[in-house]
């Protein structure tokens, strides 16, 4: 079962670019050239938008063939489809990444089991209840990665649809 979805590179150092596409050719099995933009947000740094089409699980792969690399900031998006949920995953060099459950209208889906161990948490005071949720719903990270996909609209984006 395929289903298709958006890799965002919100920022990445010139040196970093081959290497991005590289991964992101060796997951999807097929050559990648991303279309390279200067990132206002961070000068010195590039952006880049791909639309991809792969089986269940793509975006999964492609979030794993892109973490941990210093500076980069990058968020993979899914579709749902018949077999899977959708999925986000968003990374900072700071916060790491970021992974959430989405439905059919994007919303992000908690695990009842994530949200009871929050509100154990902040029974326990442990942590507070809004920020537990805060971080439940990606806000951390979608507060760093604002101003770079703000900086980015009307960035040129390819789409790859299958033709049946």
């Amino acid at each position: 079962m395929t289903t298709r979805g958006v890799l965002y590179v919100h920022s990445a150092p010139r040196a970093l670019c081959p290497h991005v596409e590289w991964a992101v050719a060796g997951v999807l099995g097929t050559r990648v050239n991303l279309d390279w933009i200067r990132q206002p947000a961070a000068p010195g740094t590039w952006r880049s938008e791909f639309s991809w089409q792969g089986e269940a699980g793509t975006a999964s792969k492609l979030a794993s063939a892109l973490r941990g690399w210093h500076l980069l900031r990058f968020e993979v998006t899914a579709e749902p489809c018949p077999t899977a949920e959708g999925e986000r995953y968003s990374c900072t060099p700071d916060l790491g990444i970021f992974h959430a459950v989405t439905g059919i209208h994007g919303d992000i889906l908690i695990p009842e089991d994530r949200l009871r161990a929050a509100l154990v948490r902040a029974q326990r005071d442990e942590t507070d209840l809004e920020a537990e949720i805060a971080k439940l719903l990606g806000k951390p990270w979608d507060d760093e990665l604002e101003p770079f996909r703000y900086a980015g609209e009307g960035a040129p984006v390819r789409w790859l649809h299958q033709v049946v």
